[in-house]
């Protein structure tokens, strides 16, 4: 699953291209204002971006931007996204188009239909991860963390948090009902008013089950009874009469029955062509007994369209359909119930929202130490993963954090919990990056290369799990060197092991790893600055390790060590693999 193709014209400086993506690694490399952070820009777009007219290359018309993915796995997130949207996969393509006029207007499109940038912003959010050093990334919403946590053990977490919705949503629904049936007196005796108005009108109305679909059928009838019976007569008369359709039929089984004596086949004919002969005549019977039943009733008609024009007037304010209406009426009638023996159904209220809430509290329990395990092993993982990127004085761990509320009857842990959408849980990613020092939220770390590491961490651990399909690394690598930037980038090459990834860099050790390294250069068209995309041959990637392992000067000194650098990556890479 992959961004195969990428083609974005009159964007910013960039004229026209289109470039074709690899699976694995793709680094993007070049001069600082050649356009990296553009193609970075486009992308954001084609996910759901905010967009600007600023974007829109001077003199054009509109920005356009768009982008093919590949999705392979049949169970990958965006299947379930298409269907909820109504949008086809076919050939496990989706193709995301994001237009920006020069007015101002954003046009979007998922598959070539129209949507808005709401839901183009779902697609792109289950398709592309962008990761950068200044932007703020789901992994640095604290309000996303207990999500990723139940993604980590999703098989076991999804099924308890599916039964503990479901009981959610019925809690709360029984509450509402509460709250609603103990409004003020003022309030209640309005509402009676109002329902009792609209029981006595439907009462009046005496529907019945399906009616309106029976006048239509009667009404049709009535409405074409000269085109039905012009039809059963003639179809009768042409069957049934002297020198009629059953009377050459009767001709021609008397005649076979004279030679059945002489010939099978006849013998055979005969008998079958009998058989058609009493069929048909019962057939002319049974028009003929149909048309003395048909009868032209005017004032029937009349009554079935003054029927129906009430009952339609019904079910504009109480239903589409009758069935609809009457089922609306049968919810007024309970209510008004309830709303006149309001005590004692307030008192049956709540002794059930009492074993609601046990029910639920017990789900949320379950839940909850589902998280707890999860959480453990997490931790542990982290703690090896941060070991790798030299972190080792770094101390990750998980905070629960009740959701408390002084009013709540229920206590959990020795607090007064109230039960949300999610659970009673508040889950926050705690971190410590030296030794001594207190665990603050991960959005509270302070030190960008620091962050960096922390951030591909998690992003290798939760890559899996997310099932996104491409990954984009923003200069994720800024504020490190030596061997923390070789560790860096062998853990950008692990997450390209299991997603996409397409890195923009400015370090030669996470160049090395590239599958594929791609130039960006800046350059001119027409007398306009323009940007263009060049996949480097080996020679070449060389040559663009050495300028950014010197600067400028290209040495022999630096090519070789540009060599060296990839050939290391080389070993490593086959290594992973085996």
């Amino acid at each position: 699953m992959m961004l195969t193709e990428l083609s974005i014209k009159d964007f910013a400086i960039i004229d026209e291209i289109s470039v074709t993506f690899n699976d694995g690694l793709t680094v993007l490399t070049g001069e600082t204002g050649a356009g990296k952070s553009i193609i970075i820009d486009a992308v954001q777009l084609l996910a759901g971006g905010r967009g600007s007219v600023e974007f829109v290359r001077h003199g054009t018309k509109k920005a356009e931007i768009e982008g093919l993915f590949i999705i392979n796995p049949k169970n990958h997130p965006i299947y379930n996204v298409s269907k909820q949207f109504g949008i086809d996969i076919e050939d496990e393509q989706i193709v995301l188009h994001r237009t920006i006029t020069a007015g101002g207007k954003s046009i979007c499109r998922v598959n070539g239909k129209l949507v808005t940038l709401a839901i183009l912003r779902e697609f792109g959010s289950t398709l592309i991860d962008i990761h950068s050093q200044h932007e703020t990334q789901s992994l640095m919403h604290p309000e996303n963390h207990i999500d990723l946590l139940d993604l980590y053990n999703r098989d076991e977490i999804m099924k308890a948090k599916e039964d503990y919705t479901y009981l959610y949503n019925e809690l709360v629904n029984l509450e509402n009902r509460y709250r609603k049936l103990s409004n003020n007196e003022q309030e209640m005796a309005h509402r009676l008013d109002l329902l009792e108005f609209q029981l006595q009108e439907l009462e009046e109305a005496s529907l019945n089950p399906n009616e309106d679909e029976i006048l239509e059928e009667e009404l049709s009838h009535l409405a074409n009874f000269e085109r039905i019976f012009t039809s059963v007569q003639d179809a009768y008369n042409a069957l049934y009469g002297e020198n009629k359709g059953l009377d050459w039929l009767n001709i021609a089984q008397q005649s076979l029955q004279d030679g059945r004596n002489y010939n099978d086949f006849l013998s055979e004919k005969a008998e079958e062509l009998t058989s058609y002969y009493y069929n048909i005549e019962e057939l002319s019977f049974a028009l003929r007994n149909f048309s003395e039943t048909l009868e032209y009733n005017p004032a029937r008609l009349n009554e079935i369209e003054s029927r129906l024009n009430e009952i339609n007037r019904l079910k504009k304010k109480y239903g589409a359909t009758v069935n609809d209406v009457l089922e609306y009426m049968a919810k007024i009638e309970e209510e008004i119930d309830e709303i006149k023996n309001k005590d004692s159904h307030l008192n049956r209220l709540v002794e059930q929202i009492s074993e609601m809430k046990k029910d639920t509290f017990l789900e949320a329990k379950h839940l909850h130490d589902l998280r707890r395990r999860a959480a453990n092993s997490l931790i542990n993982e982290v703690h090896d993963e941060l070991a790798s990127l030299y972190l080792e004085k770094a101390s990750f761990s998980i905070a629960f954090i009740p959701e408390i509320d002084e009013n709540a009857l229920t206590y959990f842990e020795n607090h007064p919990v109230k039960f949300y959408k999610n659970g009673i849980d508040q889950i926050r990613f705690m971190i410590s990056t030296n030794a001594g020092e207190p665990l603050k939220e991960l959005d509270k770390v302070a030190s960008g290369g620091e962050l960096s590491r922390i951030m591909l961490v998690l992003k290798k651990i939760f890559s899996n799990h997310q099932g996104i399909t491409s990954v984009i690394f923003d200069e994720v690598d800024t504020g490190v060197s030596g061997r923390v930037a070789q560790a860096i980038a062998e853990k950008i090459y692990q997450i390209s092991r299991d997603s996409q990834v397409l890195c923009i860099t400015h370090l030669p050790q996470v160049a090395s790893m590239a599958d594929t390294h791609t130039l960006i250069e800046k350059g001119e068209n027409k007398n306009r600055t323009s940007t263009n995309l060049f996949e480097l041959k080996p020679n070449e990637q060389v040559e663009e390790l050495s300028r950014m392992i010197t600067g400028t000067k290209l040495t022999e000194t630096a090519k070789e060590h540009a060599s060296e650098m990839l050939h290391l990556a080389e070993n490593y890479k086959k290594q992973e693999i085996n």
